[in-house]
């Protein structure tokens, strides 16, 4: 799902030289980056099938939580309109695909270049933005179970993300704004208009304040969420087998993310900042661009990853896929559908609070 991936270009350096990478808004003109090979085989293939599995995997859980369940839980909603937002990304990838087979030539025209170039901004930040979204709202359910009762409703999660939505494609608008087609050496490229310092600057910005940010606020609530677990199994005398398969959900969500999305950034950072600095030495930008380039399939492989790491450690989802694929199969599972771990986890962190809080008052009644 995601990452700026129209930042890449092909350009052929020479009539003599092979093909190689550079991406527009960190390429330094006076540095010859290294060519990857096999890439123009490679990557169509990783990338078509990242296509048709995400296309399938998304429509099946879009199709499961809003057809078939009609999103009976707060956490539904935002789940569907990240699986939306991947969804949307992957409907522009042949695109990309077709570009990595002919060797970086563009051959689908302006509107397309512009068009997907923006479809990819607005997605990686809608999905950065949703993931964030999802993470406070577990945070809150765990950690203030009373108060999210009263304050997590449909409403205020569906509002949410019409915001997040409206600050996506706001976000995305320079990337609508700064793609066009460039011929060089008989080829048609998409590309970003020429760079300045103000438009690396922005860069930076963006990438602190939509990536990092959200990111360091992620792995606080979740770090919150399994100190405030230990502490409660801890206390409560429970067994380690539910405590470890509640901390593995948190960490295989997380684990995803900053996996699919950490390496690209990173070296985006980095590419950027030698870009302002204006590093005189080649080998830094050399390995900003590779760096880039090699990390690019993980953002990718984050669209179609999601349905199933909701399939294999949701439970309420796996049996709506189930029910959407297999409707004449009913489900043996017992209990009420909607009650998740979130769910059972805020009951009894509920109780565990107010048994701390009588506690807590008897204490102050007997020093009295």
């Amino acid at each position: 799902m995601r990452t700026a991936w129209p930042e890449m270009e092909l350009i052929e350096l020479s009539p003599v030289t092979t093909v190689t990478f550079s991406y527009d808004y960190y390429y330094d003109d006076n540095c010859q980056n290294q060519h990857l090979q096999h890439t123009s085989t490679f990557l169509p293939i990783l990338y078509t099938a990242v296509f048709l599995v995400g296309i399938a995997g998304n429509a099946i859980l879009i199709a499961a939580l809003v057809f078939k369940r009609r999103i009976q839980r707060v956490i539904d909603i935002f789940i569907v309109n990240l699986a939306a937002s991947d969804f949307i990304f992957l409907i522009t990838l042949p695109f990309w695909v077709d570009k990595e087979a002919s060797d970086g030539s563009w051959r689908v025209g302006s509107f397309l270049c512009k068009a997907s170039s923006y479809v990819i901004s607005v997605n990686m930040h809608s999905s950065t933005l949703l993931l964030t979204c999802m993470s406070a709202d577990r945070y809150l359910a765990i950690m203030y179970p009373t108060i999210a009762r009263r304050v997590r409703t449909r409403s205020y999660s569906s509002g949410l993300c019409i915001c997040v939505w409206l600050l996506s494609c706001g976000l995305g608008m320079p990337t609508l704004l700064s793609r066009e087609l460039k011929k060089q050496y008989g080829k048609t490229y998409c590309t970003d208009k020429a760079v300045t310092e103000g438009k690396q600057i922005m860069s930076l910005m963006l990438l602190i304040l939509a990536f990092f940010f959200p990111l360091f606020s992620i792995l606080t609530f979740y770090c919150s969420i399994t100190k405030r677990l230990c502490v409660h199994y801890q206390r409560a005398g429970k067994h380690d087998k539910k405590l470890r398969k509640s901390i593995k959900i948190v960490f295989i969500v997380v684990a995803a993310f900053v996996v699919s999305w950490l390496p690209f950034n990173f070296f985006k950072l980095m590419a950027i900042l030698l870009g302002l600095l204006k590093q005189p030495d080649c080998f830094p930008n050399t390995v900003a661009q590779l760096g880039m380039k090699v990390s690019s399939p993980l953002a990718f492989a984050n669209s179609c990853a999601n349905p199933f790491i909701y399939y294999c450690f949701d439970n309420y989802i796996r049996r709506a896929m189930l029910r959407c694929l297999c409707p004449w199969v009913k489900s043996s599972s017992s209990g009420n559908s909607s009650d998740t771990l979130d769910t059972r986890l805020s009951y009894s962190l509920s109780n565990f609070l107010a048994g701390e809080h009588v506690a807590r008052k008897r204490k102050r009644s007997v020093s009295l």
